[in-house]
């Protein structure tokens, strides 16, 4: 069936051409993409050259300190899609013994005890070594540039810096050094430089100069990056106590070793199959399955009850969403990732059936973890209210909790649109990054940068970024399947798709947004392969997510059968979502979601790319 949908709620067209697409989450990587496409360079020289943009551009979002994850297709092997594992580890002292001794209950939100070991750099390098052509002068030249030359900050930019000024001037000094410049929080527009990274980024291409092939020298820039200088630095902050998000201070625990032990790997995805397309996500150490377990779920139900844009559609998607992230609450996390048969029970059409059974007429409000393969849940993660944390001793007592850049509830710009500003406490609302690349010759990246922005730690001197706060994501219980371990990955958010079509990739999508990611996916891809939406269409679509699960990040609070809805939707719609039990928070008219798509139709061979309109900030290029 084809859904419909009113013509106001597309902002532009979706691009369509023959040649390569590009799509991110601010304008001047996808410039930066689009040019490499250009001059020749392929899908993950594109990828990369756009990424490190988006390190400097997008510095309240993402930077070189964090993580990220990827997934991609090669036009030699088009349908054996893989994961990149942009996502460090957790140090080798970072044990729940050593932070409960802290006085530490939850792994701050902000703060370097909160660091995996990065990851991200490492991982975009080998993507390139691999997997690339170009140099990696060339692919760095567009970062270096605009660290350089400068860049007009965007307004997020600014409004972050405001709300974490205190903190910076009396806290974190090496931050106030350069985001603070005479004391002051920088207009919007402000054209803003970061030397310092521009000097991290030569010293990568200098390492390996003397190299005599192009893999060999990017390989020994990456030795630099885990060995070099950028090491020694971060080895060095780390010692001293700063504060965090607990309102304390406290050293980090990442050592030298870590960093020099810490490697990105590549490895195959978990798929699972929807009204005959294949869903490519990572395995269960991150969120990716439970957007196949909600499909899964979803697949029994005829195609009006998957349409986003009613409420029957819509109840049906919240409460498949709830069920999904219950499972991923109680059993996903690095254990799950060592043991093949619970995801293949989690992703069994029995279970499945099982799951979408307790699907009624009336929103649940209770959390609702399975039994696949007959298990039982060995953890429950605390279900905390806002209200309960803000009354309770840790909630008076934070002072930096950022977690992770998400989607605002409280504040709406006079546009509709919702700010992306960090609270009194410093927990940020706002997004992460996203970019999709496709190039002429097939090959297709979907890739989702995050951590390490400006807010998250003390900048390191002498590198201009932060480490990342990933590991805010593992608990202090080790009967949890995300425990704090040491060396285990933290159960990222990170959680970007590919879709492939008999055997041939079609799509490359995602989002950031934390616990939203693969929800707001979720309606993208409801709309792009049921309803016969293009992705512009698609995107531009008013969107929804739950926040009935207990947040992945500080605090870690939980919403009872909450329901977050673009206005747009329709006050009918949100009318009948509330009757049915749903805890409604209108978040504005373009509120949800930083989406982006590029694709290649099946059927027409057609190139096509779509951006998220919300914020003004995320476009698409192609030809």
């Amino acid at each position: 069936m084809t859904y419909t949908m009113p013509d106001e709620f597309t902002t532009r067209p979706t691009l369509k051409g023959s040649f390569g697409m590009s799509a991110s989450t601010h304008w001047l990587a996808t410039a930066s993409s689009q040019a490499v496409l250009e001059r020749g360079g392929n899908a993950f020289d594109a990828a990369v050259a756009a990424a490190f943009v988006l390190h400097v551009v997008e510095p309240h979002l993402n930077g070189p300190g964090g993580d990220m994850t990827g997934v991609f297709v090669t036009a030699e092997a088009p349908s054996e899609p893989v994961v990149m594992n942009g996502q460090g580890p957790a140090p080798a002292a970072a044990s729940i013994e050593t932070y409960t001794a802290m006085g530490v209950t939850l792994v701050p939100g902000a703060g370097a005890l909160a660091a995996a070991v990065p990851a991200a750099v490492d991982a975009w390098l080998k993507l390139l070594e691999e997997h690339g052509t170009w140099e990696l002068s060339d692919v760095l030249s567009y970062a270096i540039h605009y660290a350089e030359a400068g860049h007009p900050i965007v307004s997020r930019v600014s409004s972050t810096i405001a709300s974490v000024k205190e903190l910076f001037a009396e806290h974190w000094p090496s931050s106030a050094a350069h985001w603070l410049p005479a004391g002051e929080v920088p207009e919007p527009g402000t054209v803003m430089r970061n030397q310092e990274y521009a000097d991290v980024l030569r010293g990568l291409v200098a390492a390996g100069s003397a190299a005599a092939t192009r893999e060999e020298r990017i390989a020994a820039a990456r030795a630099e990056w885990r060995s070099g200088r950028v090491a020694h630095a971060i080895a060095e902050f780390v010692t001293v106590p700063h504060r965090h998000a607990d309102g304390k201070d406290h050293p980090g625990v990442i050592t030298y070793q870590d960093l020099v032990d810490g490697h990105a790997e590549f490895e195959p995805a978990v798929t699972a199959t929807f009204r005959g397309y294949t869903i490519a996500k990572t395995g269960p150490w991150g969120q990716g399955p439970m957007l196949l377990q909600a499909l899964k779920i979803l697949e029994g139900f005829d195609d009006e009850r998957l349409d986003p844009s009613t409420e029957l559609g819509a109840h049906t998607i919240l409460e498949a969403l709830k069920l999904a992230l219950a499972d991923r609450d109680v059993y996903y996390g690095e254990a799950a990732a060592r043991d093949p048969q619970l995801l293949a029970d989690l992703l069994s059409d029995e279970y499945a059936a099982e799951r979408r059974n307790l699907i009624t007429d009336t929103a649940s409000a209770e959390f609702r973890p399975g039994n696949p393969g007959g298990r039982t849940p060995v953890f429950m993660p605390p279900l905390v209210t806002a209200e309960e944390w803000a009354a309770s001793d840790a909630g008076r007592a934070a002072t930096a909790g950022v977690g992770e850049p998400t989607v605002e509830r409280a504040t709406t710009s006079a546009g509709g649109a919702a700010e992306g500003v960090t609270d009194p406490n410093g927990e940020h609302r706002g997004d992460t990054c996203h970019l999709d690349v496709v190039d002429r010759w097939g090959n297709m990246i979907s890739a989702t940068p995050s951590g390490g922005w400006l807010q998250s730690s003390p900048e390191i001197p002498g590198l201009g970024f932060c480490l990342g706060t990933r590991l805010q994501m593992t608990w202090l219980d080790p009967e949890s399947p995300s425990a704090l371990v040491p060396g285990d990955r933290p159960r990222t958010t990170l959680t970007p798709t590919l879709i492939l079509k008999d055997g041939v990739p079609v799509y490359a999508l995602g989002s950031p947004g934390g616990d939203q990611q693969d929800q707001w996916q979720l309606s993208l891809i409801l709309r792009l392969l049921v309803g016969g939406y293009e992705p512009q269409q698609a995107i531009d679509a008013p969107m929804i997510n739950t926040s009935a699960m207990p947040g992945s990040f500080y605090p870690r609070i939980w919403t009872p059968a909450g329901a977050e809805v673009e206005d747009r939707l329709g006050e009918d719609v949100i009318a009948g979502l509330a009757a049915r039990g749903h805890a409604v928070h209108r978040a504005g008219d373009w509120a949800l979601g930083r989406l982006s798509c590029v694709g290649i139709d099946p059927a027409t061979g057609v190139y096509l790319a779509g951006a998220n309109p919300r914020g003004a900030q995320g476009y698409a290029a192609g030809r």
